[in-house]
């Protein structure tokens, strides 16, 4: 009797010891499926723009210029990331998630609008800023008054961004969809007689307006708020605390408004002066 109750009490043993084994295989294997945060990290690699002037733009010399690319320098330096520690990588409107997903960028500082949509895919911290959508026409254009006015009109529609769904879907205006690969494409094909409107963010296009000269004019009519979000990879929620943190630093320091008149202060805009209003990292 006393040697069954032993063999039943060592069966008992190894069963909570595989019970255990499990356990712990368990919790590192969903330890090792969480996402890396870039927090702590002492270096980065962070998606921007290479056509977009005054937000991300790659000079002739390979270097990155522009208001995006001078938010993600300083949240960089608030997470303890060094300047040449720093990787731009460039990215469209239609990469923004791959890089994330792919392990190509940390994060992406790309006039990225938080949309539930994305919200889905990538976690994202802030917003640093929020624009305005607005339209673009060129200078001789006099029919085109409000975005109401594009009923009938060829809108370019750039690939991965949202901003022609807000004119034809959201708002439900009957505009001429004329697909193209990213925002400098529309502002060519605007130049050429192609499309007879641009439509997006005022920011992005007060930087192709600075470009184009007289040719082209902003209608000053916006329409809708462009909450822009640092995007980073779907559950890393320590990296977007601290990078909210920065964002805030960033505004309380007067580095945001600076930034802002360095780039946009010659640009006929009303740059409203955001305060931070972070909806949370989950």
């Amino acid at each position: 009797m006393n040697r069954e109750r032993a063999a039943a009490r060592d069966r008992g043993r190894g069963a909570a010891a595989v019970v255990l084994a499990l356990a712990l295989a368990l919790s590192m294997a969903a330890c090792s499926a969480r996402p890396p945060s870039i927090a702590g990290q002492q270096a980065l690699r962070i998606g921007v723009k290479a056509d977009q002037p005054g937000l991300g733009l790659r000079l002739a010399d390979g270097r990155f210029a522009g208001f995006d690319v001078d938010v993600a320098r300083y949240v960089a330096a608030r997470l303890g990331v060094q300047p040449d520690h720093i990787t731009f990588v460039p990215v469209t409107s239609a990469t923004r998630e791959k890089v994330l997903e792919n392990g190509s960028a940390d994060m992406v500082i790309a006039t990225y609008s938080i949309t539930p949509e994305r919200g889905t895919l990538v976690t994202f911290a802030g917003p640093y800023y929020v624009a305005h959508q607005d339209t673009m026409v060129r200078a001789d254009e006099t029919a085109i008054r409000t975005v109401h006015d594009l009923k009938g009109k060829r809108l370019c529609a750039a690939a991965g961004s949202n901003s022609w769904e807000r004119v034809t879907q959201e708002l439900g205006i009957a505009a001429k969809l004329v697909p193209a690969p990213s925002y400098s494409a529309c502002v060519a094909m605007l130049l050429a007689g192609k499309v007879d409107a641009v439509s997006t963010d005022d920011l992005i296009l007060a930087g192709f307006a600075a470009r184009a000269g007289p040719a082209v004019r902003i209608l000053n009519a916006p329409f809708s708020d462009e909450r822009y979000g640092i995007g980073l990879r779907k559950g890393d929620l320590s990296g977007c605390e601290a990078i909210n943190r920065a964002i805030s630093q960033m505004y309380l320091d007067g580095t945001a408004a600076r930034l802002l008149q360095k780039w946009f202060g010659q640009a006929k805009l009303q740059l409203d002066p955001y305060v931070p209003q972070f909806e949370g990292c989950g």
